[in-house]
């Protein structure tokens, strides 16, 4: 499917910072949190080992797998901080220490504008740290790149490509959905489904699923004079979903939006073909 990209906006943009400073906040409350409980970690039997474990665990289930961690591998050396986000990280807690009480996203604008015109002594510092930590980095990544074997560097790449392809069918759903595509209507299953939450509700005592088994098992029960009546209405209703979303999408490809429409659309079809008999006499 062919998918249209949009260029970031300010407001992406900003939320793009936003997200980048949130990930390095956690990361550094994460380790301060974890050394606090290093340094006030005492072994007593059956009372601090218990607790100090436990909330070693919970921060660490805090932080995302990395798509190597996902199929057993250790996690990959990270990039360092880029000498903009290192000044974010040093200057957020002077900014929050003065005013505890400004928004994320403040913060960020605030920065943003405060680094354009920052002291150049202290840009050549962060860009020094910078590149000290990116030849670390790069040197780290390249010993761990050659411990992967072909199936796994298979594997992780399968994976993003899985990520991506999950993304770009989020964003198209979020675009078809604002373009305002009809709405398939419920099958003939669904409409009785429906109609039995109101004539058999779910009792106290049952699951849902429970429920839904037991409503199942009832439609295979149904006669087909007594199913009809909801096919009737299913079909009644796709008959008429069907030229409604025939009208959207050759407006959709009028206005140049041909990733919301189905493939089969933009095909021409193919020419009847002959009939044997037909064939046949003409020979």
């Amino acid at each position: 499917m062919i998918y249209t990209s949009t260029l970031l906006s300010r407001g992406s943009l900003i939320g793009s910072l936003i997200n980048k400073v949130r990930q390095v906040v956690a990361k550094n409350s994460d380790t301060a949190h974890t050394n606090q409980i290093n340094k006030n970690f005492t072994p007593t039997p059956n009372t601090n080992r218990p607790l100090a474990a436990a909330s070693l665990s919970n921060s660490s289930a805090l932080r995302s797998k990395s798509l190597e961690e996902k199929i057993g591998l250790p996690p990959r050396p990270k990039k360092p901080l880029t000498p903009y986000f290192r000044f974010m990280r040093e200057m957020r807690p002077k900014m929050l220490e003065k005013d505890p009480k400004i928004a994320t996203i403040e913060v960020v604008r605030q920065l943003s504008k405060s680094w354009v015109d920052v002291d150049p002594k202290l840009k050549e510092r962060l860009q020094s740290e910078y590149k000290k930590d990116q030849e670390l980095y790069l040197e780290q990544r390249t010993k761990y790149d050659a411990t992967l074997t072909d199936q796994q560097r298979a594997e992780i790449k399968q994976m993003k490509q899985d990520i991506n392809d999950a993304k770009e069918r989020k964003q198209l759903r979020k675009r078809v959905k604002e373009l305002g595509r009809p709405k398939k209507p419920a099958s003939a299953f669904l409409r009785f489904v429906a109609s039995e939450r109101t004539n058999t509700p779910q009792t106290p005592n049952q699951t849902y699923r429970e429920w839904h088994q037991k409503t199942t098992a009832k439609w295979t029960r149904l006669s087909d004079e007594e199913k009809a009546v909801y096919l009737r209405e299913s079909r009644k209703e796709l008959d008429q979903y069907k030229k409604n979303i025939s009208i959207w999408e050759e407006k959709m490809i009028r206005l140049g939006h041909i990733d919301v429409v189905r493939h089969g659309n933009l095909i021409d079809p193919p020419e009847p073909k002959p009939r044997k008999s037909q064939a046949l006499k003409e020979k």
